[in-house]
């Protein structure tokens, strides 16, 4: 029976690919963290809307998004450090 040799390239390759995976994935989880995924979420939110049936509204420009969100916790503060 042959046994398969590992060689230290494959290894450093498969570490190399684990390490990149993860660090994507704790970037996508800081990114909901901080918020700075809201304007995806929001077009996401208005496309389904659209795709069941529900009145059309024009999807806000990222700037007129984030002008919004911010009018909207100036108007209205909730519990938050700054």
């Amino acid at each position: 029976m042959a046994r398969e040799v590992v060689t230290p390239v494959a290894v450093l390759d498969a570490v190399r690919r684990s390490v990149g995976a993860g660090l994507h994935d704790l970037a996508r989880i800081w990114r909901g963290v901080v918020g700075e995924d809201a304007y995806e979420r929001y077009c996401d939110h208005v496309r389904a809307e659209r795709a069941a049936g529900e009145p059309d509204h024009p999807c806000l420009t990222e700037r007129e998004f984030w002008r919004d969100r911010t009018d909207r916790q100036d108007a209205n503060p909730q519990g938050r450090c700054c």
